[in-house]
């Protein structure tokens, strides 16, 4: 990769001392980027000229630190001349360890993911859960492997990553995993932050996402609706681990916690409320935002069922959940049971319970941010009334007060037709 600009510049560096001898500095600067360090020549500041960055006079001492500083040039622009015809990239560092004798950075892809993985898992719990850090492995892991299937090496330089590369990778992930387009951008975003490391500890110089851009889709991710979760609750289960599974994910429908919180639900988060009703009382472990969620008859009715439960009295926590891939693969099973078509999932439950069981209850958008723990309305929005639910509740309203009346003045009707036309379509902006 060529740099786009490059400057070699010699100067005398000022001392403390009072006297003219001085040492003799070289700045290198690639791409706006300057680097300098001494030559461990001193020349005498009376004898400089800064215009030509040489020294002054026909005399012998003169002529040799001239010719010293004309080899050195030479030195750099052969070095550099080498480095673009190998297609390595050219940073001021580089060329500055080359004058010093030092090896040049061979610093590697794997080995920087390493090294930024095992901080992230020092500041776990402090700064980070340890969902990001299973997800930054999983990313590592992920750029491993393509290496092996396609360059059959364990590492790679920084300095031989580029766009070719980065498009490469992402086209493994969607064909040879098999990882669908959004979750692909998600592991690529993960690379992306070493490669930005390595910019900013000056590793390389050009960042290779540079030219890639990822474009999300759009996925429609519905709630149960009330017929479904109420199907769900009362459908009688064959065994008995997949009765609690069925129990635990109606808990996270009528709490909003996520899998990982359900799971680390203690005895100690319920406590009683101002209104004197039992609460959740407690702090996501993703994100460390704190959730107060009121327990509905429904979620209190489950906790009372497995208060006794051996896990549960081994572990003080609330309910027996088990692994999230086990789970979510027991509600395939139990969507199979209750004829639900939809894909059953742990996270299916909190967007029920933040759409289907609150939303839709009339309960305002702003309490049911603080009930998810979410940081923004913005993000509540995303659960949402499907479109069909909100332009249903709508016509609802329409056809109570038609019910048992005399038809309206045809301008009357007109006039309610077209409010709720453009409510629907304000409705249709927001779900989008």
């Amino acid at each position: 990769m060529l740099e786009q600009s490059f400057g070699l510049t010699f100067f005398l560096k000022s001392s403390k001392k009072k006297s003219n001898d001085r040492f003799i500095y070289l700045r290198v600067t690639v791409d706006g980027l300057p680097k300098e360090t001494s030559t461990k020549r001193k020349w005498d500041a009376t004898r400089w000229n800064q215009k030509t960055e040489r020294a002054t006079g026909t005399r012998e001492d003169a002529k040799a630190t001239n010719f010293f500083l004309e080899t050195l040039v030479t030195k750099i622009n052969n070095y550099r001349t080498l480095m673009m015809a190998e297609g390595q990239t050219i940073t001021a560092q580089r060329l500055i360890d080359f004058v010093l004798g030092k090896t040049v950075s061979k610093a590697k892809v794997i080995e920087e993911f390493k090294l930024h993985n095992s901080e992230i898992f020092a500041l776990v719990p402090r700064e980070y859960s340890k969902v990001t850090y299973i997800r930054y492995e999983t990313a590592k892991a992920h750029v491993q492997e393509f290496l092996k299937f396609k360059y059959r090496i364990d590492d790679l330089e920084f300095r031989e990553l580029n766009y070719e590369f980065i498009k490469d990778f992402e086209f493994y992930l969607k064909t040879v995993k098999n990882i669908s387009n959004n979750t692909t951008l998600k592991y690529i975003s993960n690379f992306k932050k070493i490669v930005l490391r390595a910019i900013d500890k000056e590793i390389i110089a050009v960042d290779p996402f540079k030219r890639f851009k990822g474009k999300k889709e759009k996925i429609i991710k519905r709630p149960l609706t009330r017929q479904e979760l109420s199907l769900l609750e009362t459908h009688p289960m064959p065994v008995e681990r997949l009765a609690v599974v069925r129990d635990v994910f109606v808990f996270q429908c009528y709490t909003g916690l996520a899998y990982i919180d359900v799971y680390n639900l203690m005895n100690s988060d319920i406590k009683m409320g101002d209104d004197d009703e039992l609460w959740i009382i407690s702090e996501r472990q993703k994100t460390g935002s704190s959730f107060n969620v009121p327990l509905l008859p429904q979620a209190l009715r489950i906790i009372e069922r497995y208060k006794d439960h051996p896990q549960c009295l081994m572990r003080n926590t609330v309910l027996p959940v088990i692994s999230n891939q086990r789970m979510n693969g027991y509600l395939k099973e139990i969507a199979d049971l209750c004829g639900i078509e939809s894909t059953l999932n742990t996270h299916k439950a909190r967007r029920t319970f933040g759409s289907t069981v609150t939303l839709n209850n009339n309960v305002p958008i702003h309490v049911v941010k603080e009930m998810l723990g979410h940081s923004s309305v913005k993000q509540t929005e995303e659960y949402a009334l499907t479109e069909q639910q909100a332009i249903g509740k709508e016509m609802r309203v329409l056809r109570d007060k038609f019910k048992g009346k005399e038809p309206l003045p045809i301008e009357v009707s007109f006039e309610i037709i077209s409010r709720l036309e453009n409510e629907i379509m304000e409705l249709k902006k927001r779900l989008v």
